[in-house]
């Protein structure tokens, strides 16, 4: 089987996405099933040179990578190199394609909560992934929660759509673990940037620990992509604690291991996600999380979390003090983790989505 695959996501600086993307091709490429299967790559960009390109060719389509290059330059190219399945990983995929296509959902944030996007991307949004998956033979998603999103607000029957849980990468493989340098009061923060996340919240509910801790510190890794915008800055000035809150927009792999080999806490107050890949990463590492009380983080984390209600900032002070300072509680968290961990593995999340494409040609 000839797979065409959107790869635009894995150009560039690779996000949540990407990374799931990329895992897939990974595990695709050592798995020897999958090995009777050719791939194209299409992306507006170069990639990562990290694939075998007898396997895995790549066409670069000049273009901006954005709807336009989706909808009517992508179609043509794919319809040139007679592809019998496309895979769209990332929410949307091209309505012209005559092959049969399978589309990866994530969450359905556009859909239910508008409120949260510009009036005209919220609803380029909702008209393309409502008509890919309404086209698509097979929808892939990462949890439960999303698979009742996908099926009540795109109005997709539930049989076609598939929950393949994501997995985690080993310990070994996610750079340095916790060591003495964890003791440092160190929070963690990883994710773009969404008005859902409470970046804000967290700020201000690291504010009473930083101005009582002058070692304390708290790093947010993500760009922004809120909306309606926020001032991170102005708020950091406002609560005093430019010096202790370090934002930063992007960091490279190495220094993200570093973040995380000395954190000591981890936060995510997201109230809506498909899964919540971030903290799970977190506990991989050895970095216990906060989270929001959420059907999704309950059901991805388990007894691995302190969970928090929405908007209750002193209950997160105090979610984060106990993270920073209770071992008792650390300790519970971080021997909860393996059980939680265990149901995430690349290897069978690849394996599964491959059947899902097979089952589709």
């Amino acid at each position: 089987m000839r797979v065409g695959i959107d790869a635009r996501e894995l150009a560039g600086r690779v996000t949540g996405v990407g990374r799931y993307l990329g895992s897939l091709l990974a595990e695709w490429g050592r798995d020897g099933s999958a090995q009777r299967h050719e791939f194209v790559l299409y992306s507006p960009a170069d990639l990562p040179g990290r694939l075998d390109a007898r396997r895995f060719a790549t066409r670069i389509i000049s273009g901006s990578g954005g709807t336009y290059w989706e909808q009517l330059t992508l179609p043509a190219a794919v319809a040139r190199d007679h592809i019998d399945l496309f895979f769209a990983p990332a929410y949307s995929a091209p309505l012209r394609l005559t092959m049969p296509t399978v589309l990866a959902i994530h969450d359905v944030s556009f859909a239910a909560h508008p409120e949260w996007f510009g009036i005209r991307e919220g609803a380029r949004r909702r008209f393309i992934t409502a008509k890919a998956a309404s086209r698509a033979q097979a929808i892939v998603t990462i949890s439960e929660f999303s698979r009742r999103e996908i099926v009540e607000r795109l109005g997709v029957p539930p049989a076609k759509v598939h929950v393949i849980v994501p997995g985690i990468p080993k310990p070994s493989a996610l750079g340095p673990q916790p060591s003495a340098l964890s003791s440092q009061l160190s929070v963690l923060y990883v994710g773009s940037i969404f008005n859902r996340r409470h970046v804000p919240d967290l700020i201000r509910a690291f504010a009473p620990i930083a101005r009582a801790h002058a070692d304390a510190s708290l790093d947010i890794v993500g760009d922004d992509r809120s909306y309606p915008r926020q001032n991170l800055a102005t708020l950091m000035d406002a609560e005093g604690v430019r010096q202790q809150v370090r934002w930063h927009e992007y960091v490279s792999d190495d220094r993200l291991n570093a973040m995380y080999a000395r954190a000591r806490a981890f936060a995510f107050l997201s109230e809506y996600e498909g899964l919540g890949f971030t903290p799970l990463e977190a506990l991989a590492r050895g970095v216990p999380p906060v989270v929001l009380d959420t059907a999704v983080a309950r059901e991805s984390c388990g007894d691995a979390a302190i969970y928090v209600r929405c908007n209750d900032r002193a209950g997160t002070t105090r979610a984060l003090e106990t993270l920073l300072f209770d071992d008792a509680e650390r300790t519970r968290i971080l021997n909860a983790a393996p059980k939680v961990l265990a149901g995430y593995e690349w290897g069978r999340a690849a394996r599964e989505t491959m059947s899902v494409l097979e089952s589709c040609r």
